[in-house]
């Protein structure tokens, strides 16, 4: 994916990543940065919210192409991108974003609805979506009758039912406790591992850095430096995190 943009006093925001789908090492990318640093800017670039994407602040993206599994974003219609949207992408949030009259099986089922898979279909591949992150007992019920662990394993089946090329998660163990937040990075890891599945991941905390390929620092939207999973495993020791 690469793309420029501008803000309103004509300052280039300067993006350039290569999200690469392979088999052999599929990635798993960090990206950190200071808030307010450039990571919603990226994201809601990435998975393409808006056609011409703009923010409170002026940006707008003004060159280049975004481009994932093949298709160029920017030429679709606003429903084709919904729908390349919810067929290719994953999401995980830090504040789980379940509809709450929903329980856990229909939140997981709905990106297939959307995409236009059947319902029957769509039943069954959430329920296998929940039985692959433990929570196929808990299909039936609501989110305010789940743990905030349990939430975070609902919203990963969510993200990973349509079997998307990229998932794209925005501080995923933020509101975790600690023993909670290492079984969710577990599971996003093995699922990375065993799906060949490019996973970006926004977050500030350095033991979740260790766990992944690559990290990508941001500063005013600018990607400053890339250092290797060997380098930020040793960060995470020293600041007394486990790798």
């Amino acid at each position: 994916m690469n793309h420029a943009a501008s803000t309103s006093t004509a300052t280039p925001l300067m993006l350039d990543f290569a999200y690469r789908h392979e088999a052999e090492r599929p990635n798993q990318v960090y990206l950190t940065q200071p808030i307010g640093g450039g990571q919603v800017v990226t994201l809601a670039n990435g998975n393409f919210v808006h056609a011409q994407p703009n923010w409170d602040n002026g940006a707008v993206v003004d060159a280049g192409t975004i481009s994932i599994a093949g298709a160029n974003l920017a030429e679709l219609s606003d429903k084709t991108r919904t729908t390349f949207r919810a067929r290719n992408m994953g999401f995980v949030f830090q504040t789980y974003n379940l509809l709450p009259v929903l329980s856990a099986v229909e939140n997981v089922e709905l990106p297939l609805i959307v995409s236009g898979v059947r319902p029957k279909e769509a039943r069954q591949r959430a329920l296998e979506a929940l039985a692959t992150v433990g929570l196929q007992d808990r299909a039936n019920q609501r989110p305010n009758q789940l743990s905030g662990g349990q939430r975070q394993r609902v919203t990963v089946a969510r993200a990973l039912v349509n079997r998307p090329s990229i998932i794209w998660a925005d501080e995923p163990t933020g509101a975790l406790d600690s023993k909670t937040a290492t079984e969710i990075m577990d599971l996003i890891s093995a699922l990375n591992e065993q799906d060949h599945q490019t996973t970006i991941i926004v977050t500030h905390d350095p033991k979740v850095a260790a766990r992944c390929h690559r990290t990508i620092h941001m500063a005013d939207g600018v990607i400053v430096r890339e250092d290797s999973q060997e380098k930020m495993r040793a960060v995470a020791a020293a600041s007394g995190g486990a790798s």
